[in-house]
């Protein structure tokens, strides 16, 4: 038996609660597939539309009555773990019982700790929330001290914040003690709740976006997984995307990853961080490999039929 940490992406939820019921339905025969194979999974996901959202949800309701207050970035985000995660638990578990398999699903509510110090908090990248004028970009920074705003490929101005690296997983005991018990668990919702340690040892959360894959990555790292599937939109990475010289690659050893990478042949916004984050897997022990595949062919590719495998 293998342990798997299964990426899911946000996008692939759709963007509305109808749309995510409907994705998920179809992602849970995938998913189950797996632990049918005799394997255990953890399953993480993107909050990109969702996390988006909530936060824009806030931002124009509290500009028009002081009934509903603006709400922080690592609010937000939990709140889109609850209810991604309250949407898996029930497709998983639906699934479940259709197969009669008798284990169990419950989400966690991650946090995952971030370097106080992370280069990435003196230099704000991610876009969040809603499109304003330059005028009222300008005069929402004036007025919060520490609000980034930037102009976004023409669309107008939004508030970018830090992406810093993940370090560790808070809940990681809590996620191995689930397992321990035949849960299947979702954990590290949109890349976690990012969290820095004060000199006391207590959590606080910061305004920041983890990058899912990265911890995803991490989260297969400190539960010791064999496996972490980062599952996207195509079959298998490939060299030279969408041109007539496109080459998909079935096998990666880590030299020839770091070559790719090094040539600029992945797209920085797209298959970039999925790479970079498989490499950091299969780098963190011995006999770690990492998958990026379709959803429909996860079964597939834990046979060696579909995917990439990116190993040490």
């Amino acid at each position: 038996m293998s342990r798997i940490v299964i990426a899911l992406g946000g996008n692939a939820l759709g963007s509305t609660a109808e749309e995510q019921r409907t994705c998920i339905d179809a992602a849970t025969p995938s998913l189950v597939g797996l632990i049918a194979q005799g394997h255990e999974i953890i399953v993480s996901h993107g909050n990109g539309p969702q996390v988006g959202a909530i936060s824009l949800a806030f931002e124009v309701a509290s500009q028009h009555t002081d009934r509903v207050p603006r709400m922080e970035l690592p609010e937000c985000t939990a709140m889109s773990q609850g209810y991604i995660g309250y949407h898996l638990q029930q497709g998983i578990a639906k699934e479940l019982r259709r197969v009669s398999m008798p284990w169990h699903v419950a989400s966690v509510v991650t946090q995952v700790e971030v370097a106080a110090d992370d280069p990435a908090f003196a230099a704000p990248s991610k876009p969040i929330g809603g499109f304003y004028d330059e005028a009222d970009a300008r005069a929402m920074m004036a007025t919060q001290p520490g609000l980034v705003m930037v102009e976004d490929s023409g669309r107008g101005w939004r508030t970018v914040v830090a992406s810093p690296r993940p370090v560790d997983i808070v809940e990681r005991d809590s996620i191995l003690n689930l397992l321990d018990h035949e849960f299947i668990v979702v954990a590290c919702g949109g890349g976690g709740i990012p969290v820095v340690k004060d000199a006391a040892g207590d959590y606080h959360g910061v305004p920041a976006v983890i990058d899912k894959d990265f911890a995803s990555s991490k989260l297969a790292e400190v539960v010791g997984a064999d496996f972490l599937f980062i599952l996207t939109a195509v079959d298998r990475v490939a060299i030279g995307f969408g041109t007539p010289e496109q080459r998909d690659l079935e096998d990666l050893d880590l030299v020839t990853a770091q070559r790719y990478v090094d040539d600029g042949c992945f797209g920085a916004g797209s298959m970039l961080p999925k790479v970079q984050a498989a490499m950091e897997f299969a780098a963190s022990g011995p006999g770690r490999r990492a998958v990026i595949c379709s959803l429909e062919k996860a079964p597939l590719a834990m046979r060696g039929e579909s995917g990439t495998v990116i190993h040490g």
